[in-house]
């Protein structure tokens, strides 16, 4: 069941990435494309391209803020650079409505140049919307 949740929480980050035209190259509880690997010490959810940018998207839970490390986690994440170009890399962030001000609080501590480079998304559960048909809707074509 927590497999579900963390699958759902980092489908709806993708969506985030495709709203801003990023194409996903690797994800985490994907069928068809690979995992992401490990950048430095930490894991990722997401690996993401527009255009020659590249993009790392991560998913916070209300545990994730409980680890003491979170602050080096999100700095060390929004201060990588690809390989040859040196170009910055943006750093997507998922996290709960409830957790919204506490991530805004972590980020105002970092220094200039990694907060640039962050993006937060509130993820939450959109209701399903079901459309029927009804006598409301019928035309009368003949009569």
């Amino acid at each position: 069941m927590l497999e579900l949740v963390k699958r759902r929480t980092v489908d709806l980050l993708v969506e985030q990435f495709w709203k801003q035209g990023y194409l996903t190259v690797r994800r985490k509880y994907g069928t068809y494309l690979p995992e992401p690997t490990k950048i430095g010490a930490f894991e990722v959810d997401i690996i993401a391209k527009y255009k020659k940018d590249y993009a790392i998207g991560i998913v916070l839970t209300n545990e994730d803020f409980k680890d003491k490390d979170i602050i080096q986690r999100i700095n060390y994440l929004a201060t990588r650079q690809t390989k040859y170009s040196n170009k910055k890399v943006l750093l997507f962030i998922g996290v709960p409505g409830e957790s919204f001000p506490s991530i805004k609080e972590i980020i105002d501590r970092l220094n200039p140049e990694a907060r640039k480079n962050i993006r937060i998304f509130q993820i939450a559960e959109r209701p399903v919307q079901v459309k029927r048909k009804g006598p409301e809707n019928k035309k009368v074509l003949f009569s």
